[in-house]
């Protein structure tokens, strides 16, 4: 891929966002085709059809054969807002997206350990032993890895901070699978999972503090 290739892939999806505003798209509406997308925009199909994909990969369209693509529902979430965050490419601004995540889930963290229900303590040992068995057939537990941070978040009870938290992680999977691709990083962080999962069963609010402290700062997100 040249290095344009990313600028006009880029610029296609904001410009799209542009049309779904103007067009005062909503869920479930659906949006013009591939080739009249490339003629308001000026630009290839080609690049079209990849900034959908991106969109549809976001989960935030979806494509019906025969029918088209539509808008999918996304709560309280503007497109905008999720572009942005899926676009951050300065390294001051990833920095600084990494840093709110940290203050936003240790926060949530610390309220949890008084407010967890059995029930999430329960799913949260349900998806540890389902990430070590993905790896243990050598897949990466991506998804489990963002549910178990989620659990976490939403038994603070606190919508705002759950509704925070996933503008910032939600759409970035792919950051959390670069963290687990490094050499000896998915062994360390389930054991680092286990730790967290154990002090909030305990209702240990320092410890539980420390160890996702530790476990945020190895990641690397």
């Amino acid at each position: 891929m040249s290095s344009e290739q990313p600028k006009v892939y880029i610029e296609v999806i904001k410009q799209i966002n542009n049309i779904i505003n103007e067009d005062q798209l909503r869920s479930g509406d659906k949006l013009p085709s591939e080739r009249e997308l490339s003629d308001r925009l000026d630009v290839g199909r080609s690049s079209v059809r990849e900034a959908l994909r991106a969109l549809e990969l976001l989960d935030l369209i979806e494509t019906r054969r025969g029918e088209g693509t539509y808008m999918k529902p996304f709560g309280s979430y503007r497109l905008v807002e999720i572009l942005l965050s899926f676009l951050l490419k300065d390294e001051n601004d990833r920095k600084d997206l990494t840093e709110t995540r940290r203050i936003v889930e240790l926060e949530a963290l610390k309220l949890a350990c008084d407010r967890i229900s059995d029930e999430s303590i329960m799913k949260l040992d349900q998806l540890l032993n389902r990430a070590k068995e993905e790896w243990s057939h050598g897949d990466l537990p991506v998804e489990e890895d963002y549910l178990f941070h989620k659990t976490i978040v939403k038994a603070c009870g606190n919508r705002l901070l759950l509704n925070l938290w996933i503008s910032l992680v939600e759409y970035n999977k792919v950051a959390i699978e670069r963290s687990l691709q490094r050499e000896g990083r998915m062994s360390a962080s389930l054991k680092e999972h286990e730790e967290i999962y154990q002090a909030l069963k305990n209702r240990d609010r320092d410890q539980a503090t420390l160890a996702m402290r530790r476990h945020l700062e190895n990641s690397r997100f």
